[in-house]
């Protein structure tokens, strides 16, 4: 059987732990998953100034379930936010920033998916973005693309993201540094295989090439992993994020959590208190809607690549879209 995508699968399965726990307590389960979930209501702090929104085609053949092309902006945070998150080494307390960044892109018919990962050290046109007290930030140019989060939050990644690909984002997903954590531990870590040593003083990672077990702490070090890797760049981190995606499927797939409600609801609890989502996704039912729409997408039919990118002319520690090669990448996904 085919393997879902790990956040997805995980929500899917939420529902069965709801009705494994029992009637006792099935009820407060729910409502404490629930609640677990924070939202941005973004769709209204944007307006209409956006990409259209994907619609099916009239020859699509899909289930009336899977419905259009879907585009999520998955990002990680690196808070922080709460003493668990500065433990475990955010950035400061004064402005988060998005340490990872992610378009997944999702074929109409829902069947094959494309996961595009964009470096945060780009150098992009930040547009104006409205702030949640009132105002709007400025125009900036040439500015790093990770700063679009530290100035704001998930309203101004996503209209960063769309100035940049010309898509239009379905949803929002957050993860936070200490969820990510939880959600390995809960797991029961994850098996991954290293192609280098690595030793980085910044994420505190220390590992010899080979393969090896991880708990949440060390498997969130290798995610957070640049400058004991290769040239020190965003790229090589980038290629380690990836292998980290796939062993978090692959330890999805082998876990039992049917047959464990236990563990099934400390996955779930873990899934749902570290996300931050979009309020088209900020209940149970509606992620569970999502995954079931996902049902019949495997680990096979998803493809991982990075937006090309060039060295900066301005800078030779940041790189810019190459182009036409990256406008020809988002081109392909509408």
């Amino acid at each position: 059987m085919g393997r879902r995508p790990g956040l997805l699968k995980a929500a899917g399965l939420t529902l069965a732990g709801v009705l494994v726990l029992g009637a006792g307590t099935a009820g407060w389960a729910y409502w404490h998953l629930n609640d677990n979930i924070k939202s941005v209501d973004i769709n209204s702090a944007l307006g209409e100034d956006r990409p259209p929104v994907a619609v099916p085609s009239p020859s699509s053949s899909a289930a009336p379930l899977a419905g259009s092309a879907l585009n999520i902006l998955v990002l990680g945070s690196d808070s922080r936010s709460g003493k668990e998150n500065a433990k475990l080494g955010g950035g400061d307390s004064g402005g988060a920033r998005s340490d990872t960044a992610m378009v997944v892109h999702v074929d109409e018919g829902r069947t094959e998916a494309t996961v595009v990962s964009i470096p945060r050290d780009t150098l992009v046109t930040r547009p104006s973005c409205p702030l949640s007290t009132g105002g709007s930030t400025e125009v900036a140019y040439g500015t790093m693309f990770n700063s679009a989060y530290s100035v704001g939050g998930p309203v101004c990644a996503v209209k960063t993201v769309e100035s940049l690909t010309g898509i239009r984002m379905d949803h929002y997903i957050e993860i936070d540094f200490s969820g990510f954590a939880k959600l390995v531990d809960a797991l029961g870590g994850v098996t991954v295989t290293t192609d280098e040593d690595i030793d980085d003083e910044d994420s505190h990672l220390k590992l010899e090439a080979g393969t090896h077990h991880l708990d949440g702490e060390k498997a969130l070090a290798l995610a957070r992993t640049r400058h004991g890797i290769g040239d020190g760049s965003d790229l090589g981190r980038i290629g380690l994020q990836q292998k980290l995606v796939k062993a978090l499927l692959d330890q999805i797939s082998s876990t039992s959590l049917l047959t464990s409600p236990t563990k099934l609801y400390r996955v779930a609890d873990a899934v749902t208190g570290s996300l931050t989502t979009d309020t088209g996704l900020d209940s149970l039912s509606e992620l569970i809607s999502l995954g079931q729409s996902l049902k019949n997408l495997t680990s096979a039919d998803l493809r991982t690549v990075t937006m090309p990118v060039v060295q900066a002319p301005s800078n030779p520690n940041r790189v810019v879209a190459d182009e036409p090669e990256a406008s020809e990448l988002w081109e392909s996904l509408t």
